[in-house]
Parts: C-alpha cells; structure tokens; sequence
C-alpha cells in the first residue's frame, strides 16, 4: 500500500505565491471564446482543476502554464505571476504627510 517508490504530491504553502496570474488566464480564455470546459479537455485536465487555478486557488506550475499559452495563442508572459516588490514605509512618515503629496504653499 505505501509504496516508497511512489513520489508524494507536495502542497503549496497556504498564502504562497502562485506561478499564474489568474485573472490572465481567464483573459486569455475568455478572448478566445472558449469555455472552461473546452479549454479544460484540450489540457487534459479536470474543469474543476482549472475552476481553482482561475480561481487563485490552485496553483498553475511552469509546464502547464505552457500549454495553457500554446493552446490559448497568447504569450506566456500573460499567464505569469506579475512580481511586485515590496516597498517599505519611510522612517514612519504616511504617505499622506510627504512632501510630493501635500497641496501647494502659497496664494
């Protein structure tokens, strides 16, 4: 029953960042008029599968991600986890008490 030359799925942390932007996939989708249904059999993979990873909560690896873009006739870069970096606070000055964001001085 456990058989030790099995590989064990592996979960994504809880609060992880995801290798997909979901809103990019249903774009892409939604352009091309298909269905999730469709798109889900052209994959090979369960609409339930792409109901999460569309859904944010499910995670869309490197190589499905690949597929997705060949399928959809869109650059990959659509489909891909936008970085942002973080950016921290100034010295503890709000945003709205800088300088760049204070009305103007005089008459």
């Amino acid at each position: 029953m456990n058989d030790p030359r099995k590989r064990k799925r592996q979960r994504r942390p809880r609060g992880a960042p995801l290798d997909h932007a979901p809103e990019g996939i249903t774009y892409a989708r939604e352009q091309t008029g298909m269905t999730k249904r469709a798109l889900a059999e052209a994959l090979r993979i369960s609409e339930q599968l792409l109901c999460d990873i569309e859904a944010g909560r499910r995670n869309a690896g490197p190589e499905l991600l690949e597929r997705m873009a060949k399928r959809l006739d869109c650059p990959l870069v659509v489909l891909q986890a936008k970085y942002v970096p973080h950016i921290p606070e100034t010295s503890g000055v709000s945003a709205a008490q800088r300088p760049e964001n204070s009305a103007p001085l005089g008459p």
